[in-house]
């Protein structure tokens, strides 16, 4: 928000004073992170009880006065976002995993403000700090009542298909094996509040409703996804539950995994073949192997078709195994926002297509619930080296294809040599090594980096980046030459060869042209350079037209 725009905002917040959803403080350096994430808790659970996008609390207003007073507390960009600063604790020990929205500071002639906004919390999904729930009650903080605590869980449950229950369930459909796995995750999962021991002396029927597989008891779909038995799959009917495995290429194989999903995705892992990938850095004698696919990012890639496949369009998650990379597709459009959105892990989804199969999968600690997941995904192909993954989004159906080769080296070259470089810049640079395309103001942030030179389709890394990854001998073959260049390399081969064809012509000016052109657009160069120098005498065709002879003019 532009300066103006936060004065007016703060001047009605002012105007209205403290409500369950806006808390004002003095805010210094004494206010602790745990006193900021239990306001958290509470502000993000009151907005979503009152259907505000999100709330706020406001550093540098004395609360009883409800004048600006001012606040020494660092917000500067390098104190929240550092490793161990208050974004990453927020983000850290919120439950589900959840960061402000913003964090505006506002310079007033009484002192400095700060604005932190907070998302509410998603649909269904309560936000806890460090395991406990709050809630405001008119200017004080407390624990979030049962009353509100079922409230925002039974958001949804009308349209959440993961959350209706199967009537002909009971406890016997539910898989042991899945259940022993469940607890231990739910106990990793809940660490700072609950020994792995107690998890384990639970009754079935409480850990169940704990890790918010059932509803009053009841077993839920989600449940019978999660942990339910295979031979006890077909209560979900008519919906499927399937996950498929494909291998494509000389070897052709197959395999349909069903529920227990919590299980069967790490047998499908298995499946997939994960040889060593090794890459010589380009200017340097150092040898690099890793495995080509990270088993992080492709169990939360199948987590995540898992979470957000729309069930209502009663198809199958699928896998399909390439020589050189993976896709994973799942249906249903992607629920909130665009992909591209969560690449620098800002972005908090408001609300989910299953929310209570996504609130039991954050239980189990299989998924990350808010946003950050896809970020991760990112940052662990680039810290690997390899090309970033790319999704193709549809009306009905969402793929993932995940790469398993380097398909540039100048671009792994970078990455090995530069590794504190943007995760935002990485991605533009992958694009722009894929040849896709690249939004005029990111291309600019690029140029300004010095990273990439050249004109749109025809970008490449640029002699700086070749001079970094022992690359100048490849950047000179793309860099592209000048029409002055060019006429001289054509006159300079007339000359020598005078009475050439053209095929010979084609032949040799076809491998001089810099850049990356289609044959035929270096056919069409080839014959406005020729044209441009007939019509100026300076060339001549002493042949026929069906076998021209082409000699330079002096």
């Amino acid at each position: 928000m532009r300066p103006e725009e936060l004065k007016m905002l703060l001047h009605s917040l002012l105007s209205n004073w403290e409500d369950e959803v806006v808390e004002f403080k003095r805010g210094g350096k004494g206010f602790s992170t745990g006193e900021i994430g239990e306001y958290f808790s509470a502000l993000a659970n009151e907005a979503n009880l009152r259907r505000q996008p999100h709330a706020w609390l406001v550093f540098g207003v004395d609360n009883k006065t409800r004048k600006v007073v001012g606040t020494d507390y660092d917000a500067s960009p390098e104190a929240l976002n550092r490793s161990g600063g208050i974004k990453y604790q927020i983000t850290q020990s919120t439950d589900p995993g959840v960061c402000f929205s913003d964090v505006h500071v506002l310079d007033l002639p009484e002192g400095r403000v700060i604005m932190f906004e907070i998302p509410a919390a998603p649909k269904g999904i309560p936000i806890a700090w460090k395991g406990h729930y709050y809630s405001r009650s008119g200017e004080n903080l407390m624990a979030l009542g049962l009353d509100k605590l079922d409230a925002i869980r039974r958001q949804g449950i009308k349209d959440d298909w993961s959350a209706q229950i199967v009537e002909d369930a009971t406890l016997t459909d539910i898989d042991e094996n899945a259940i022993l796995y469940a607890r231990q995750r739910y106990a990793e999962k809940h660490v700072k509040v609950v020994t792995r021991e107690e998890v384990a002396k639970w009754p079935l029927k409480t850990f169940l409703d704990k890790a918010r597989l059932t509803r009053d008891g009841k077993i839920t779909r989600a449940a019978m996804l999660l942990v339910g038995k295979e031979q006890s799959a077909h209560k979900l009917s008519p919906y499927m539950a399937q996950l498929v495995w494909k291998l494509v290429g000389q070897e052709q194989a197959n395999e349909i995994f069903r529920p227990p999903y919590l299980l069967a995705t790490t047998r499908l892992y298995s499946r997939i073949r994960n040889v060593q990938v090794r890459m010589v850095v380009k200017g340097t004698l150092m040898q690099i192997e890793v495995p080509k696919y990270s088993d992080k990012m492709v169990l939360e890639a199948l987590h995540n078709c898992i979470a957000h496949q729309d069930y209502t369009c009663n198809g199958r998650i699928i896998v399909t195994e390439y020589v050189d990379r993976l896709t994973l597709e799942n249906r249903g459009n992607f629920f909130y926002g665009k992909p591209e959105d969560y690449i620098s892990g800002d972005k908090t989804p408001s609300e989910y297509r299953n929310p209570q199969l996504v609130d039991a999968m954050s239980e189990l600690n299989m998924i990350d619930t808010m946003g950050y997941g896809i970020h991760r995904m990112y940052a662990d192909q680039a810290k690997r080296y390899m090309p970033m993954h790319d999704y193709e989004c549809s009306s009905d159906s969402v793929r993932m294809t995940i790469y398993g080769r380097i398909v540039n080296e100048e671009y792994s070259s970078l990455l090995v040599k530069c590794p504190d470089l943007p995760i935002d810049q990485i991605v533009l640079l992958d694009r722009v090594q894929k040849g896709l395309k690249v939004a005029a103001t990111a291309i600019s942030g690029l140029r300004k980096a010095g990273l990439v030179e050249g004109r749109m389709p025809h970008l490449h890394i640029s002699a700086k980046v070749a001079m970094m990854t022992g690359q100048e001998a490849a950047y000179m073959r793309k860099k592209e030459r000048t029409g002055e260049q060019y006429r001289r390399i054509f006159i300079d081969f007339l000359r020598k060869f005078p009475g050439i064809t053209r095929r010979k012509i084609n032949e040799f000016m076809m491998e001089e042209i810099r850049g990356d052109l289609t044959e035929k657009q270096k056919r069409a160069k080839i014959s406005n350079l020729m044209t441009g120098l007939r019509r100026n005498g300076k060339i001549v065709n002493k042949g026929s037209d069906k076998e021209p002879r082409w000699f330079y003019i002096d």
